[in-house]
């Protein structure tokens, strides 16, 4: 249940950009391969430092094309409208800035982020958020992403194709149909 409940966060990290409707669109990404990596934003844990990625988290890669993009941003869209009180997306001096309230169960979440780069080559987003009543023990919580494009997909890759770094492999437009992966 665990590595589901990742699945699903590192689906939405990954298509940061999956994200509620707003006036303003998100970018979409350059399809191909990408690594993502996530973590805390603390600085303690592996991959600390400039150019390590976000401290005490986990690096997938993901294989995208246009069509399973938009199936990430349209999932995130949905699962806004049922969740979130608010959403606001703005510009601000080339970075997107994202508010929001969403009720997960019986916590409220109100969240910041500020998402950054060119998602062609690279994008980082940064959030930070409050829950009431605290969720899970956490009554407030930062997660930093970076994203990098590294070429196109490996031969034995299809567009929606996840590695997490266990080396477990998942294809994200599969789980989101319900269907099983194919072979």
């Amino acid at each position: 249940m665990k590595i589901r409940l990742f699945a699903v966060a590192a689906c939405m990290g990954a298509g940061a950009i999956a994200a509620p409707a707003f006036a303003l669109d998100f970018p979409s990404r350059k399809p191909g391969l990408w690594e993502i990596q996530t973590g805390d934003g603390t600085a303690k844990g592996p991959g600390n430092g400039p150019g390590n990625g976000p401290a005490g988290g986990h690096t997938m890669q993901q294989c995208i094309d246009a069509a399973s993009d938009k199936a990430l941003r349209d999932m995130g869209q949905g699962m806004g409208k049922d969740m979130c009180s608010k959403q606001e997306l703005r510009a601000d001096g080339g970075k997107l800035v994202m508010d929001s309230v969403c009720k997960i169960g019986n916590t409220t979440a109100t969240s910041h982020a500020v998402m950054s780069g060119d998602f062609s080559s690279a994008y980082r987003m940064e959030s930070k958020s409050s829950y009431s009543p605290p969720l899970m023990g956490r009554a407030e919580g930062t997660s930093v992403m970076e994203a990098k494009w590294i070429g196109p997909c490996k031969a034995d890759q299809k567009p929606g194709d996840m590695v997490m770094s266990n080396g477990m492999k998942m294809n994200v437009l599969d789980m989101m149909s319900g269907r099983p992966k194919k072979p």
